[in-house]
């Protein structure tokens, strides 16, 4: 198999891990991390927070405090994940993006083309568990062993914030295997995910600065119109 490549080192993404910085990104440039295009479910933490709705909405915005952030384990992402940019391709989404585009910045077709960039994936599927993570890609799979390597808080121009929580490859069968694994998923705290963006490649800090091209995840037992309607929720 191939090295993994979510095709992040396209000129486009390339162009912007030049001029983009974690301090100084513009605020469309993260629509992905902020905007409510996603799902926003309730949590059920593993251990008491106090919190309310209100609390919950902020969070996914991406305004919290840096003392709300806890560690969290590779589990909270636990499951078999399936990559969403087969549903942009084939137009299942095209939904999603004529309503953004009705309260939107954007046509329906530019938001379908940010996206694309987005989404963009040859991984299809991803099956966490435990610690153990397997990536299929054109029919083949590789697995690996992963061990938490800390968080990360991003701070946005547009005054927003995100999390990402970050996994380093501890063994692997595999040297194509990503040394780095990084998710993203609204939450900043321990709880199970709904979806997620995933960041990979071998260089953490290069990542923390992947703005463009964020592969989206959502469980495999979803079809397209399920998944259509999480993301029409917001």
């Amino acid at each position: 198999m191939t090295t993994l490549s979510p095709k992040s080192l396209s000129a486009l993404a390339l162009s912007a891990l030049i001029l983009a910085s974690i301090q100084g990104v513009s605020a469309n440039d993260h629509d992905h991390e902020h905007d409510h295009d996603h799902a926003h479910h309730d949590h059920n933490h593993d251990h008491d927070h106090s919190h309310d709705d209100d609390q919950d909405s902020d969070i996914y915005a991406g305004y919290f405090d840096d003392d709300q952030v806890e560690d969290r384990a590779l589990t909270d992402w636990e499951g078999d994940w399936q990559s969403v940019y087969p549903y942009l391709k084939d137009g299942t989404l095209d939904e999603v993006f004529a309503d953004k585009a009705e309260e939107g910045d954007k046509t329906a077709e530019e938001y379908k083309a940010y996206y694309d960039t987005g989404y963009q994936t040859d991984v299809e599927r991803i099956v966490i568990d435990g610690n153990n993570v397997t990536f299929y890609e054109d029919g083949e799979e590789i697995s690996g062993d992963y061990q938490y390597d800390g968080y990360e808080i991003l701070t946005y121009e547009a005054g927003n914030r995100g999390v990402r929580f970050i996994y380093a490859l501890e063994d692997a069968a595999d040297d194509d295997l990503p040394q780095y694994i990084q998710f993203s998923d609204h939450s900043i705290y321990p709880t199970d995910a709904h979806h997620y963006h995933l960041y990979w490649g071998d260089d953490r800090e290069a990542l923390l600065e992947e703005v463009t091209h964020w592969p989206t995840y959502y469980h495999s037992s979803m079809d397209g119109e399920d998944i259509v309607e999480e993301m029409l929720a917001h």
